[in-house]
């Protein structure tokens, strides 16, 4: 029950914090935006499909789609939206081709692929894909790339804006927080220790949105140039 009612929070929190994204995306359409909507999307369908399997039992469709957008392709858009938003948007078209590419193949592999083991009738499944080329080689390249251009452009825009704007540089350590978060969830995923993983979920989403308050706040109250801000997902 602990570990269900932790997952559905982080549900609940990741779903209305897509939506807020979707919402600043509507009133300022901007690439940024769109991509860091829809890797939040992306973990609140994730999170969802981790809830119904936790609390109703897992099934092979239900496993595939908390795999595939929680541990594969979330974070990379998050990174993709701070490529745009950081670096610029030359260099986040080049990176959401590539995404786009890497995101077929994830895709077709993660439908596809027979399972190596069986789904568990209760808690969180692991060691349930192969090794070598399959989902599980697609969530390692996902997990480390995503998560590294996303700490290393966080890291960009505190140094940036540390002396014009403490606003954003307090808002990027909280989305740097929240992805170590996310991260970290991943170990006990491999332990298959789910109230950890639920934690984990749920600590992500909260640090993340934070941060992106913070530093939207930040760019708001700023004057030139703050619009290039932080890394905020």
């Amino acid at each position: 029950m602990m570990d269900s009612a932790l997952a559905l929070l982080a549900a609940l929190a990741a779903t209305v914090f897509a939506v807020d994204l979707w919402v600043d995306y509507r009133q300022r359409p901007r690439p940024h935006i769109a991509a860091y909507a829809t890797g939040m999307t992306m973990f609140a369908v994730a999170t969802w499909a981790f809830f119904i399997g936790l609390s109703f039992g897992w099934t092979g469709p239900g496993y595939r789609t908390f795999y595939l957008f929680g541990a594969i392709l979330n974070i990379p858009y998050l990174a993709l939206g701070s490529m745009f938003l950081v670096v610029g948007r030359r260099s986040g078209h080049v990176m959401a081709v590539a995404l786009g590419a890497f995101t077929a193949i994830a895709t077709t592999l993660t439908a596809t692929v027979p399972f190596a083991n069986p789904l568990p009738e209760s808690g969180v499944p692991h060691e349930i894909f192969a090794e070598g080329f399959g989902p599980k080689l697609f969530a390692i390249i996902g997990g480390a790339a995503g998560a590294t251009i996303l700490v290393v452009l966080a890291v960009v825009s505190i140094a940036r804006f540390w002396k014009k704007n403490r606003r954003i540089v307090w808002g990027n350590l909280l989305i740097v927080a929240g992805t170590l978060a996310a991260a970290s969830g991943g170990t006990g995923l491999a332990l298959g220790e789910s109230s950890a993983f639920a934690v984990s979920l749920l600590a992500a989403v909260t640090l993340i949105w934070a941060g992106y308050k913070v530093a939207s706040g930040g760019r708001a109250s700023g004057k030139s140039g703050t619009h290039e801000s932080a890394s905020v997902v």
